[in-house]
């Protein structure tokens, strides 16, 4: 279930609003030009798999969204966990590189295929950090200021599209707000804690 928290991007940050709700989620986002849709779950990737075979099986969805938005490069990110020597330093590395506030000259859009991580987007003196899990597509206009978190043990895929063959390009602000905003750890372990 996607979950929705907006603090204010204060010395201090303030909780405004945390929702669950997926119409007022969309709304919420909606207002800062940022699309939220929910697609079905094909559950024989809950572990990852194939880049070809997940493209195959999101062909319609994907196909939707090109056609609307004009995308040239749709590829398949993931993460899981292995039993390889390097991992402890792979994803401590991964999810350093994206945890900077940072923009894009391009739209930053997603499908989370399995497993989760929060995009914060930092608009108009709001932080609004939407957790996203299997299921959630979010589409993030160009120049939006914004961070994401893995957390410190990543495990997601996620279908990308991008307008421009060159991929993920990051143009980081040099703003330390990511250090004063609840991290992905912090926010899924107190929504754990809620559903007890």
């Amino acid at each position: 279930m996607t979950l929705l928290t907006v603090y204010t991007d204060a010395d201090t940050p303030d909780k405004v609003l945390e929702s669950e709700e997926a119409e007022e989620i969309t709304i919420t986002l909606k207002e800062i030009d940022v699309n939220f849709e929910r697609w079905e779950v094909a559950e024989e990737f809950a572990a990852g798999g194939d880049q070809q075979a997940i493209l195959d099986r999101y062909r319609d969805d994907i196909a939707r969204v090109v056609e609307a938005e004009g995308y040239v490069l749709v590829d398949v990110t993931q993460l899981h966990r292995t039993d390889d020597p390097g991992w402890e330093e792979l994803k401590t590395a991964a999810r350093t590189k994206f945890l900077s506030e940072h923009t894009h000259d391009d739209d930053e859009v997603r499908f989370f295929v399995s497993g989760s991580g929060i995009f914060y987007l930092h608009v108009k003196g709001k932080v609004y950090a939407v957790l996203c899990e299997a299921g959630d597509m979010l589409s993030v206009p160009k120049n939006t200021t914004h961070w994401f978190d893995m957390g410190t043990e990543p495990d997601f895929t996620a279908i990308r599209f991008f307008h421009d063959e060159d991929g993920w390009v990051g143009n980081f602000t040099g703003n330390p707000l990511a250090e004063r905003i609840p991290s992905y750890d912090e926010i899924a372990a107190a929504r754990a804690s809620r559903r007890g």
